[in-house]
């Protein structure tokens, strides 16, 4: 009814040129309206995707998500108690990265959501030995719980449990050996384990912070030179 009305004009009068004003300018259901001068907007009135990145940036890296604890939680309100879920999730790269996040919604799949949002935000590096195991041995606690992470020769796999194993998993080691005492808590065995963690430090990092060669300090360990001049080139991070 409305382009009825605006095809016509008043009684008598000559129809207007499609898509002008009254002065004579382009009215927006007329050729044009949508794409203003080329200001950054599409044919639909929408603006354009520049600065956002495509569709598959965001999927550049595959990441291993692990779901570790689910709890139910309540808040107590003036009407009673609404209650809701926490999840607390476990996000890897398998290559060295790991984080881990918490999230709390009505929901399931929303409290997931969130604890694997958080958990990309807060992703450490942590510098593996050939790919597959700690360069030494560490000890990290939290709250009540106590950890300790030793390396293992290759063939003793991930001698973990519970939270642990997620943790390893995801940042892609496969030989360790774990012993956790004093909790339970999943919360606290992470955070313990990731306290672990972020103490790592590997022999490339510390002969650049002393001077040294990798073989040198190698060598200090009672290995020859030719074992130490091996292991110093198999050190890539």
């Amino acid at each position: 009814m409305v382009d009825e009305i605006v095809s016509t004009g008043a009684e008598g009068a000559p129809d207007a040129p499609q898509g002008r004003g009254p002065r004579g300018g382009r009215g927006r259901g007329g050729p044009g309206g949508g794409n203003r001068d080329g200001r950054g907007r599409d044919s639909r009135g929408g603006r354009d995707n520049r600065g956002r990145g495509g569709p598959g940036e965001d999927q550049g890296e595959e990441l291993i998500e692990k779901l570790v604890h689910i709890n139910r939680v309540s808040k107590t309100v003036k009407g009673g108690k609404r209650f809701g879920f926490a999840a607390l999730v476990v996000v890897g790269d398998g290559k060295g990265r790991v984080g881990f996040g918490h999230g709390k919604a009505r929901e399931v799949p929303e409290a997931i959501s969130k604890a694997t949002a958080a958990a990309k935000k807060a992703m450490v590096r942590v510098p593996l030995k050939e790919g597959r195991t700690l360069h030494h041995d560490g000890n990290g606690h939290f709250g009540a719980g106590r950890v300790t992470l030793r390396s293992a020769p290759q063939g003793t796999g991930i001698i973990a449990g519970g939270p642990m194993r997620a943790v390893f998993e995801s940042l892609g080691v496969a030989d360790v050996v774990t012993k956790s005492v004093g909790t339970s808590n999943p919360y606290n065995m992470i955070r313990a384990t990731f306290e672990a963690l972020v103490t790592q430090t590997s022999p490339k990092a510390v002969a650049q912070r002393r001077g040294k060669k990798i073989a040198d300090l190698l060598g200090r360990g009672g290995a020859d030179k030719a074992t130490a001049d091996a292991e110093a080139l198999a050190v890539v991070e």
